[in-house]
């Protein structure tokens, strides 16, 4: 009888191989997306000073958190903080409303042209946003809502619906129709089929989006310079060219800017971090 490990073949030395170089790539390119954050983050509690004498690459030789004062208070970013959050939870909230109600109706009952409203739903998200610049641009303005975060919050409702439509009408579709059916022996109508049957399973579905679309309508740039023109309403993306031009080389109290800027969409992404995964697992085994 044959005792101990028997040899690896060549095969297992290829796999053992690919893995080790696997990891190693993995770890490489994790490193470099990295470097530049924390980077921004020694930058933000090293002292002006400190930065003028030693420069931005050197290893720091202060600590301080005067710098998240200034972009705080001087640089304005309370207040822009208040504008992203004034226009993103509303958008979210009303894109993920009207998406989910749409899908159930395409995904759960036969609508005419369904297939054509799904295709010119998704088309439209795959426009290029900057040939629409100019005439979302005029139709505020003919609207009477141009500067107002009422048309930033339409703009980012109009441009994202699609795209959760696409999405959540696969998941709502997947769901087997007996529990349909079951509901509707038991008396209920499409709004408690929607509100208490269809709706729970989709969760998943629905806190990816979320997290997924806080992150776009928060960090967007492009929108908020086209139909809004007030510094004052401006919103924490577009006042951190205003903060780079108020403080030109205080380094530290832009990377502070950028580290406010980014915290509100780390932590929508933490909280929702266990239902985003589940999501994208579950929409790729449908």
């Amino acid at each position: 009888m044959a005792t101990g490990t028997a040899p690896r073949g060549p095969r297992s030395r290829r796999k053992l191989a690919a893995t080790i170089g696997f990891h190693t790539t993995a770890s490489l390119v994790s490193v470099l997306w990295l470097l530049p954050i924390a980077l921004i983050l020694v930058i933000s509690v090293r002292s002006f000073d400190d930065i003028a004498a030693n420069g931005l690459g050197s290893l720091p030789h202060s600590f301080t958190l005067d710098g998240f004062r200034q972009a705080w208070t001087g640089g304005g970013q309370r207040q822009a903080l208040i504008n992203s959050m004034a226009v993103t939870v509303p958008a979210v909230l009303a894109s993920l409303a009207l998406a989910s109600v749409a899908a159930f109706a395409l995904s759960r009952y036969p609508v005419p042209f369904r297939r054509t409203i799904l295709l010119i739903m998704l088309g439209g998200n795959l426009l290029p946003p900057q040939v629409l610049l100019i005439p979302v641009s005029k139709l505020t303005e003919l609207l009477g809502v141009y500067d107002t975060r009422t048309a930033l919050i339409a703009v980012q409702v109009g441009f994202g619906v699609g795209f959760y439509v696409f999405v959540l009408h696969g998941f709502m579709r997947a769901i087997p129709a007996e529990i349909q059916q079951a509901a509707v022996i038991d008396g209920a109508g499409p709004t408690q089929i929607f509100w208490h049957v269809v709706l729970p399973l989709t969760r998943p579905a629905l806190a990816a989006l979320s997290a997924l679309s806080f992150t776009w309508i928060f960090n967007d740039l492009l929108w908020a310079i086209t139909v809004l023109r007030t510094d004052a309403k401006m919103p924490v993306t577009a006042s951190l060219i205003g903060l780079q031009g108020q403080y030109v080389s205080m380094w530290n109290v832009i990377a502070a800017g950028s580290v406010i800027a980014a915290a509100p969409t780390i932590a929508v992404f933490l909280r929702f971090q266990r239902h985003f995964i589940a999501g994208l697992n579950l929409g790729a085994v449908k």
